[in-house]
């Protein structure tokens, strides 16, 4: 499996990548595994893993609402030269198999140095969708990444999925948490515009600008790029950084980019606070403040459980109107700056939207 950009398909859904790379895997590994709930289900993890179970009845597992147990079965699957794929249709479910992925996954090769190695998998889905509420719409990627021993990805586009994910498969020999975001399944991308990555586990810069750096996370990228369209029309240039990798962010090309702009405004899919936002600010205070022009902004959802109610959705995630509010400001210098706002609009309601059941 080549784990360097092949030829793609001029259009791609994100959905489509991950299911070549699902299939792949299984193709190519007779040692590949893949288990969870909805795995032979006809929907296939939002069609991740259609058919799968059919070509490969023994090595596709449907598994029962035990989620520590199914964890600690791919985790001994995996010391023992299996590869597992162990999927979580909600990142919130993983909270159950915290043991085994936190003390257990995480941990062994440390602890027996290096003697025992844990190549393994987890997906997991992030995201908001239709009046899910506080416990199906969270967005746990800083719980992870704040693990010693754990790859945290948050891969944004088709091209993302399969250099990083084909490069964890292959090649390397530790547990991999992936949190892809369900809005971004059904999105088509062009990708010959689309920059590729140059490390499979690092960042990536998104677009080139010079006026404001902005640092986003999964589809938050795609809502940096509206931004930045609007911005442009303005007079105003913003790089955007595609974090991708967060426990492993490329810092250089970060403090870089905020060293060249002097502003840096973080827009991540999950709470502020103890979050992505807090650890690009250590990054740069800690580095060289005198880099910065003006305060780091942040944008995120609002400091609260989510909401079940569509109205209260609509005002609990950052929309356009707000993060072009935001960038605004922090390149003017001013909140009563002159640059037009766009209407305000839910951003989810810019996607095909989430049809459920989970």
């Amino acid at each position: 499996m080549n784990t360097q950009s092949t030829a793609l398909p001029p259009q791609m859904t994100y959905r489509e990548a991950l299911a070549m790379v699902m299939r792949e895997a299984m193709e190519s590994n007779p040692n590949t595994l893949i288990l969870g709930q909805g795995v032979t289900d006809f929907k296939g993890i939002f069609g991740t893993v259609t058919g799968l179970h059919k070509d490969f009845p023994t090595r596709v597992i449907e598994t029962p609402l035990a989620e520590d147990s199914v964890a600690g079965i791919a985790i001994g699957a995996a010391l023992n030269g299996m590869y597992p794929i162990n999927t979580h249709i909600r990142v919130d479910f993983s909270l159950l198999a915290f043991n085994q992925i936190i003390n257990l996954a995480a941990k062994y090769r440390y602890m027996f140095g290096g003697l025992l190695e844990v190549p393994m998998m987890m997906r997991l889905m992030i995201g908001h969708s239709w009046g899910q509420g506080a416990q199906h719409s969270q967005s746990l990627q800083s719980l992870f990444a704040h693990i010693p021993g754990l790859v945290v990805l948050m891969p944004s586009t088709p091209q993302a999925v399969i250099h990083s994910y084909r490069h964890a498969i292959q090649n390397y020999r530790g547990p991999i948490v992936v949190l892809e975001h369900r809005l971004l399944y059904e999105m088509s991308f062009d990708t010959a515009k689309t920059s590729p990555l140059i490390n499979p586990f690092g960042s990536r810069i998104e677009r080139s600008g010079k006026d404001v750096t902005i640092v986003a996370t999964a589809v938050m990228v795609i809502e940096a790029k509206r931004a930045a369209e609007h911005l442009a029309k303005h007079g105003i240039d913003a790089e955007i950084i595609d974090l991708h990798s967060i426990s492993h962010p490329d810092a250089n090309m970060i403090f870089n980019s905020v060293k060249k702009t002097g502003k840096l405004v973080v827009i991540d899919t999950s709470w502020s606070a103890y979050g992505v936002a807090a650890e690009m600010s250590r990054l740069i205070i800690e580095r060289d403040p005198s880099v910065l022009k003006s305060p780091l902004k942040s944008l995120g959802m609002q400091p609260a459980p989510c909401p079940t109610g569509k109205a209260l959705q609509d005002i609990y995630y950052p929309d356009m109107h707000e993060i072009v509010d935001v960038l605004a400001t922090v390149v003017k210098g001013s909140p009563n700056h002159d640059v037009p706002l766009p209407t305000k609009q839910s951003m989810t309601d810019l996607y095909r939207h989430f049809r459920g059941p989970f």
